[in-house]
């Protein structure tokens, strides 16, 4: 097999690491890569967001098999385009990526389906988001809606504090268009622990459940 993995971090490493220990696994590609990739597969200069580029290379190199892993490549629709091409693909759908891209669509849909989670507010105007925040205690999270590179949620102890990262997000745009939207919500204490499973039509198959030390 032929596979392509999209993406230049650990995790596309560790997915690297792992795909060449497959007997079945003849040639590896990664795009882009790293230095430290070189030397576990063919790096290839194109972006994780040019879709249209990764879809042309695994055409023509006749990928069997790719891989994905940057949330940013999963919300500029790759899944939807190797699919409608009828290229296998390993990655779920920009829908379905939702849920990882849109902090509001993830709170909407535990909302809509009874998943317990935090109270919140979702603003997508600053002052209304000042008024709320006057309105209630802290500590108070703020979440910006879109992707920030694990970056985008603020735990303010006071109004304070909060304010500031309001300003941050929707006035000074530090996450850029993520920031669009902001989840105001209420501060949850605890452990926090991942459980992340592999999904098949119907079928579901966990895996380990892991916690993640910041």
């Amino acid at each position: 097999m032929k596979v392509l993995v999209i993406g230049s971090g650990a995790r596309e490493h560790a997915l690297v690491s792992q795909l060449k220990k497959d007997s079945s696994v003849t040639d590896i590609f990664i795009a882009p890569g790293n230095d430290g990739m070189k030397s576990e597969g063919t790096c290839i200069p194109i972006e994780v967001e040019d879709v249209e580029c990764l879809l042309k290379f695994a055409k023509n190199e006749g990928i069997d098999l790719t891989v994905v892993g940057p949330e940013t490549s999963l919300m500029a629709g790759i899944a939807n385009a190797f699919n409608e091409a009828k290229l296998p693909i390993f990655a779920p759908t920009k829908e379905s990526a939702l849920i990882e891209g849109s902090k509001c669509f993830a709170k909407e849909l535990m909302k809509k389906y009874e998943i317990p989670t935090g109270s919140y507010e979702v603003f997508r105007e600053y002052d209304s988001g000042i008024q709320y925040i006057n309105s209630i205690k802290g500590p108070i999270v703020l979440k910006a809606d879109g992707l920030c590179g694990g970056k985008g949620v603020v735990i303010a102890n006071n109004h304070h504090e909060a304010k500031e990262a309001l300003e941050e997000m929707m006035v000074d745009k530090t996450f850029g268009s993520a920031g669009e939207a902001v989840i105001i919500e209420e501060f949850l204490e605890g452990e926090e622990y991942s459980l992340m499973a592999f999904v098949n039509g119907e079928k579901v198959y966990p895996m380990v459940v892991a916690q993640d030390h910041k």
